[in-house]
């Protein structure tokens, strides 16, 4: 059975959030601030958190910040009543998997957490190591490395870099890499996958808006290039 943690201080909405996963078979634990959440989520191990940006004591971004410093990849789905990209951004920057932004449906939210733990739980097809550039992906540890040292990337992360190592030099759509990646269950729309993407190349790319590993094809997609 697997944990879900949830970090959210409206009465409302963490009940709802906790019949619905219950309902579903999930172990549920919840938070109401903060700081309780992170303390809760440093001492056990949870397949999943789900986190409010706007919280008591310790707002999200800072939850999520710490998580990662600790070295927890725990994925995490970040909930924000905010609508402004940045803050999405800035979510996915310190470390989240995805988000959703309130007001939301159960019936989306479960089919995020569904994908999530699909991605983080589903046998690899792909070799466990693999090499390009100066990079090297450790996908059964799920490690990151360049030029010898390791750096962070988010479940989701792993999971889109996976895909693109699947399909070398072959452009692919965004609405492949939705169906791929969120699964046909979830409606995500293609801003999504190019923020994703960004995050991404911010993070393999030397210079992320002159990229040379995930490259943009215009009113397409995406291609991966190997080597240079």
């Amino acid at each position: 059975m697997e944990k879900i943690l949830i970090i959210e201080d409206e009465d409302r909405i963490l009940m709802g959030l906790e019949d619905d996963l219950r309902f579903e078979g999930y172990d549920v634990a919840s938070a109401k601030d903060g700081l309780q959440g992170l303390t809760m989520a440093k001492e056990k191990a949870y397949d999943l958190i789900i986190l409010d940006l706007m919280l008591p004591k310790l707002n999200g971004f800072e939850v999520c910040k710490q998580l990662r410093q600790a070295g927890i990849a725990t994925p995490i789905l970040m909930l924000t009543a905010k609508s402004q990209e940045v803050d999405k951004v800035l979510g996915l920057e310190l470390g989240a998997d995805d988000y959703v932004t309130k007001p939301f449906s159960p019936r989306e939210l479960l089919a995020r957490v569904k994908a999530l733990l699909r991605r983080t739980q589903s046998n690899l097809s792909t070799s466990a190591l693999f090499h390009f550039g100066d990079f090297e992906i450790d996908f059964k540890k799920y490690e990151a490395r360049k030029s010898g040292r390791q750096f962070h990337l988010t479940a989701l992360e792993f999971d889109l870099l996976r895909l693109f190592i699947q399909h070398p030099n072959e452009v692919l759509s965004r609405d492949f890499i939705l169906d791929k990646i969120w699964g046909e269950e979830v409606y995500v729309n293609n801003r999504t996958v190019d923020t994703h993407v960004a995050q991404l190349r911010k993070k393999i790319e030397d210079d992320p808006a002159n990229p040379k590993y995930i490259v943009g094809v215009r009113g397409v997609g995406y291609k991966f290039v190997p080597t240079i």
